[in-house]
Formats: structure tokens, C-alpha cells, sequence
């Protein structure tokens, strides 16, 4: 059952429209002059808007822990301190790195299925009365757990201190998939990525930083001429969006991506599509559930993120369905990542479906009809009408 094309249901790298794809397939340009300059020099204003920014970005040939360290570099000195705030394994994993570069974390752990409460990130910056903490980091939504955080209700927390730290945004899994507004939400840096919302392979991080972040970094000793996000950011000639050789053929295709999402589809109905497909895989789930002890990891609809459903099949039925997926319907769903140690039993109890960047209802429903025939050929106890939940949540949105 797998002859055809298999889907790739992770949480990134995410599918790549034959548009993207086709665009990048070509020869090499001239990088001094041309095509090439031109069309990069269009893409910075398209970069700000799907950021929702009228401020500075820099592009990095990078993943996104490359641009996770190109916002540490530029935003710490030696010594600083940061205020992490985790809501799963990806929070944890920036503050490892943070850790790494020197820069002393203080880490408010909120668990694996729980949303940041603002009023803990207050009430930490009060208790820092010499502004030690240059930043609050926050992971908007974390590709493990699904958690999405309430980033105005965080900025407003910060704002009610008088605190003057820089907010700081991974938004590496919900850049182009939920709605993020980076100047009406007063958030200083937001990190991101291609191979998600942007629908590209990986290879490309982006930093879009406040005029104040850019008169922070001024101080950051931490910062190498390669990571410097101030030539990229606010350079004159081409080559110092770089750091050297452009990744010209991630241009092309980021410039198919961003033509597609901002003017074809529009932003909003971006974040619209993405809502409602999220809406049919917790419909979907939730039937699962219904009678067993099938689960989505976050309980309440407004704490998850719309690119990426993480759930838990316990006694190993998490693992027994993704493999049961790849070896007879082509489906690949995303590991349980940062759930539980991969030595752990537990580790086999989760599961996450990605649903993020170029997906819509018939690659969705295919993906949940799919799971309901492992669901049924391993004899795992669930929930009927899962399907039918989910398509009447296409069907019918609210």
C-alpha cells in the first residue's frame, strides 16, 4: 500500500510545492551584479511583512539553531543573564545553547503540556532590581509539546515591571502557520526559519531585530563576524546580507514562497488555512479519545499551535502506529521528541502530526484516515467517528 507518493507528516521539514522546487532548479547566477541582487533587494521588504515588522532581518545559511545562535550572539555579552521561558524541549534546547555562549540562564520551566503564565515572568523581573536579565526568550510554539504562548499577554507582563529587557521569539514553528505580529506585539527578535511555514528545505534562519536590539548588540561581545546580524541587516551592498557567497538557489525558491503566501493567498488566510486544519486533527483526536486513553498533549484549544499536533497513544501505540504508517500506508508522522528519553518505554507513547506550510484538506484528511486503518490493523483500542469529525471541521469551521 505505500506505491505512490509518501507524505511526510512531521513538524518540519515541512513539503515543498513543485512551484518552490522548480524555482531552485536551475544554474547558478552571476552573484555580482543582476538578477540575482535585484531580486534579493525585493525580498527584504516581503521578509518584514510575513515577520508583520517594519524593522531590520537577517538571513543566515543556517537551520534554525544556527539562527537560535545568531540572536545569542548578538543579543549577550560574556556574563549576561537570560530569562528562558520553556513550555517544552525546544525552550530547553536555547537555553543549552545560551548556556554554552556564556550566558548565565535562568530557566522557568512550565513542563510539557502547559502554556508560560505571564505573571511568573513579572514577577522574575521584578525580583531582578539591577536589570541583570538582557532578554526574556519565549519559543512561541514549541515544535515538541504543541504549546503556544500568549506573546502580548507576555509582553504586557514584561511592560507592567518597567523592565527594560528585550523580548525575544523563536517563532521557527509558527512563522507563516499562526498569527504573529511583531511590532503590534512589541517583540524585539524573532527567530525563524525556512523549512516550515515557508515551505522551503532547510538551509535558511532568519533574525528580524528592533532598532533597539540593534543598540543592544552594539555592546554583545559574544558577536563574530559571521554571525553579526549588522551588516546583514543594515548593509549597503549585496554580498553583506551574506557574510560571503549567497545561498542563491534558497533565494529562488524563497521568493516562490513568499509570492505565494503574501500575495496570492494573503497572510491572514494563511493563518486561517492553518487554524482549520488544526481544527480537524483535534477533531479527529478527540473521538480517538473518546472511551480510551488516546490524548492530545495540550488540553486547552487555545494553548495549541496550529502547525503541529502532538498526542500521546499510550503502552507503545504511539510508536506501533508511526511504524505502521511508514511501512504500509507511506504516511510518516513526527517522534514524541523531548517527551520522554528514547531508552524510556514512554518514549514509544507519543506521537506528532505536522500540519504546517503547503498542506490542505485532502492531505490532512488522507493523513487521519490513514491512522484510523493502523489504528484498527494493530487492534489499538479508540474512539469512533474520527474522520467524520474531522471533515466536518473542514466542512463546517467556526
Amino acid at each position: 500500500m505505500t506505491t505512490g507518493r509518501t507524505y511526510l507528516a512531521i513538524p518540519g521539514p515541512s513539503v515543498s510545492p513543485e512551484r518552490v522546487l522548480n524555482a531552485m532548479h536551475r544554474s547558478a547566477p552571476n552573484i555580482y551584479e543582476g538578477e540575482i541582487v535585484d531580486m534579493t533587494r525585493a525580498l527584504i521588504p516581503d521578509l518584514r511583512r510575513v515577520a508583520q515588522t517594519s524593522q531590520h532581518v537577517a538571513i543566515y545559511i543556517a537551520n534554525g539553531h544556527g539562527a537560535w545562535e545568531a540572536a545569542n550572539c548578538n543579543m549577550f555579552a560574556r556574563g549576561d543573564r537570560a530569562l528562558l521561558v520553556a513550555t517544552g524541549r525546544f525552550g530547553h534546547g536555547w537555553a543549552e545553547g545560551l548556556a554554552r555562549q556564556g550566558v548565565s540562564v535562568e530557566i522557568i520551566d512550565f513542563g510539557k503540556a502547559s502554556p508560560a503564565d505571564p505573571q511568573r515572568i513579572a514577577d522574575a523581573l521584578r525580583a531582578d532590581t539591577t536589570h541583570q536579565i538582557k532578554a526574556v526568550l519565549v519559543t512561541h510554539v514549541d515544535t515538541a509539546s504543541s504549546a503556544r504562548n500568549d506573546l502580548p499577554a507576555i509582553r504586557a507582563a514584561i511592560d507592567s515591571t518597567g523592565h527594560p529587557a528585550l523580548l525575544a521569539v523563536d517563532a521557527i514553528a509558527s512563522l507563516a502557520c499562526d498569527e504573529l505580529r511583531m511590532d503590534d506585539w512589541g517583540i524585539d527578535v524573532v527567530v525563524g526559519a525556512s523549512q516550515k511555514g515557508l515551505m522551503l528545505p532547510p538551509g535558511l534562519g532568519f533574525v528580524w531585530f528592533s532598532d533597539k536590539a540593534l543598540e543592544l548588540s552594539r555592546r554583545a561581545d559574544l558577536v563574530t563576524p559571521y554571525w553579526d546580524w549588522k551588516p546583514r541587516g543594515t548593509g549597503t551592498e549585496f554580498w553583506q546580507y551574506f557574510g560571503g557567497t549567497a545561498p542563491t538557489h534558497h533565494l529562488y525558491g524563497l521568493r516562490e514562497a513568499l509570492t505565494m503566501i503574501l500575495d496570492e493567498e494573503g497572510l491572514e488566510a494563511v493563518w486561517a488555512r492553518h487554524q482549520r486544519l488544526a481544527s480537524a486533527v483535534w477533531a479527529a483526536f478527540d473521538a480517538w479519545g473518546a472511551g480510551s486513553a488516546i490524548a492530545l498533549n495540550m488540553a486547552n484549544p487555545t494553548d495549541r499551535g496550529h502547525s503541529v499536533t502532538a498526542a500521546t497513544i499510550p503502552h507503545g501505540g504511539a510508536g506501533a502506529l508511526r511504524r505502521w504508517l511508514e511501512a504500509e500506508a507511506g504516511v510518516t508522522l513526527g517522534i514524541g521528541l523531548g517527551m520522554a528519553a528514547p531508552s524510556e518505554p514512554a518514549y514509544q507513547d507519543f506521537l506528532r502530526v505536522g500540519h504546517m506550510g503547503h498542506v490542505n484538506a485532502h492531505m490532512t484528511l488522507g493523513v487521519l484516515a490513514s491512522m484510523e486503518a493502523g489504528l484498527q490493523a494493530l487492534g489499538i483500542t479508540h474512539g469512533p467517528g474520527a474522520v467524520e469529525a474531522a471533515a466536518r471541521a473542514i466542512a463546517s469551521p467556526t
